[in-house]
């Protein structure tokens, strides 16, 4: 077998067991093909042929996640999508799949934790926007939801 069929069978073994977006696909192929670009361009094509690689699917898996798991917001979300070179019509599509309302328990779950460690600190408020901007949430969004758990302390 040769090195690019045994770079592929990789890569598509990779690709089964996981999403995986096109740009870190391209960079494991152009590296295991010590920087053949036509060949990586190639077999990325092959990819997402094959429908081994597909943005949208792996935004929509990546939004889900870190919504869902990691307690991310919209923005954050989408600047690291932004960043893997994934297109602003998949990250929105992705965003659009994200059940809000669990989003939103989520956030006022992460932001009463944070504000049970600051319990006491005269700049709570200032700390948990900062936080919570951090995160990745809006402000619009943000800041009702930090006034009423301060109310709640």
């Amino acid at each position: 077998m040769d090195e690019y069929s045994k770079t592929l069978n990789h890569l598509q073994n990779l690709c089964s067991k996981k999403e995986c977006c096109s740009s870190d696909i391209f960079r494991k192929a152009l590296s295991a093909l010590q920087g053949d670009k036509e060949k990586a361009v190639e077999m990325l094509d092959s990819l997402i042929r094959e429908r081994f690689v597909d943005d949208r699917r792996y935004a929509s898996a990546f939004a889900r996640e870190k919504s869902r798991l990691t307690g991310w917001g919209p923005a954050k979300i989408s600047y690291t999508l932004l960043a893997k070179g994934i297109s602003r019509n998949d990250i929105s599509a992705a965003l659009e799949g994200i059940d809000q309302d669990e989003a939103d328990r989520r956030m006022r779950s992460v932001l009463e934790t944070k504000a049970g460690l600051l319990a006491g600190d005269p700049n709570i408020k200032f700390k948990l926007l900062k936080f919570g901007l951090t995160r990745g949430y809006e402000y619009p969004t943000l800041e009702p939801v930090v006034r009423s758990i301060l109310d709640k302390l």
